[in-house]
This record gives C-alpha cells, structure tokens and sequence, in this order.
C-alpha cells in the first residue's frame, strides 16, 4: 500500500513541471535583432504559431489537474494497481511538452497533430481508468465532471485527428471544446436534489 499524500505531492510536482516546460520553445530566435520596437512588435506577433498549442497544452493540463484535484476518495492508501496506472498517467503528463513543441513547430503536418492528440487520447483513457479503480470513492457531482472532462479531451483529440485528414492547420481547434466544459455544465439539467 502507498500513501495517497504522497503520490498526490509527486503529482502535483510533475504537473508543475509540465506546465512550465511548455512555455520553454515560445520564443524569438537567437539570430534575432530587432532594429525599431515595430519591428519587435512584429517578430512576437509571429511566435503565435508556438503560442497557441503553448495556450492549448496549458490549458489541458490545467484541466487534467483541476480534475485530478477534484476526485474526492476516503481512501488514505493506495494499492499497487492503482499507483501504476497513476504512475503511467504521470509519464504520459511528462511527453506533453514534448509534442507541444512538435506540434507547435509543425502543425502544418498531420503527423504532429497526430502524435500531439495521440497523447492526449492515451492521457484522458488513463484518466477514465483511474476514475474506475479510485478505492473508496466520493459519488458526487465533481465526479461527473471529471468523465465529462476526459470524455471531452478524448472527442476532441479524435476531432482533431480527423481534421488533421482535411486540413491540419485547422486541426489543433478541436481543442478549443475542452473549454466549453464549463458551459457545458451550466446549461445541462441538475438532478433534482432528494429530500
């Protein structure tokens, strides 16, 4: 058995990590030596092309930690089962910088997108994993969120696939759906609350 304390400081340390090694390729080009602050203005105008998987990678990450955050267990230890597939999570939340940077060099091919959002369909699939193997786990709202969360990624990543096929340019948009998670929510019925 292991401490789920533990496992929760390793997790949020290697989500941490994560998150700030995407920003690492978001920048001007050592050759470049800007003459005026237009000229300036315009070489950080051209990092957008870096700065949107940068904005999309941050931003799945920090929904797979929100909802990481969120899973309410009793449990204070952890079995051997659970602790590989947390562990196989971690190790797929560490390659996210990496196809961040790939994707963000060359969306224009499809082969990018496809690892990029490979990645990201192998982290939400784990993520449902984990829901179902959670010992002692809290029914609640908060739960549903996290399925509808992973469940989104997964749509999205297979969206972005597909339109990869069409026009990759275009592909890295799928995304933009896991932001609508939110809107999601405010406009889905509640279950009515029992007395």
């Amino acid at each position: 058995m292991f401490a789920k304390a533990r496992l929760d400081a390793l997790s949020d340390g290697i989500f941490a990590v994560a998150m700030t090694l995407l920003i690492l390729d978001v920048r001007l080009p050592d050759d470049f030596h800007p003459h005026d602050g237009g000229e300036l203005l315009r070489g950080v105008a051209a990092l957008w092309p870096k700065f949107l998987p940068y904005v999309l990678g941050f931003g799945v990450l920090g929904l797979r930690w929100l909802s990481n955050i969120e899973i309410r267990s009793h449990a204070e230890y952890l079995s051997r089962e659970y602790v590989n597939w947390w562990l196989l999570y971690l190790l797929l939340i560490t390659c996210v910088p990496l196809t961040t940077i790939v994707v963000g060099r060359f969306a224009h091919l499809a082969p990018a997108i496809w690892l990029y959002a490979g990645l990201i369909l192998l982290i939400a699939t784990v993520a449902l994993r984990l829901v179902f193997i959670t010992p002692h786990l809290e029914p609640g709202e908060y739960l549903r969120r996290r399925q509808m969360s992973a469940i989104l990624l997964i749509i999205s990543a297979l969206l972005a696939i597909a339109v990869s096929f069409v026009d990759p340019n275009l592909a890295l948009w799928a995304f933009m759906l896991n932001f609508a998670g939110p809107l999601i929510r405010r406009w889905s019925p509640r279950p009515a609350a029992s007395n």
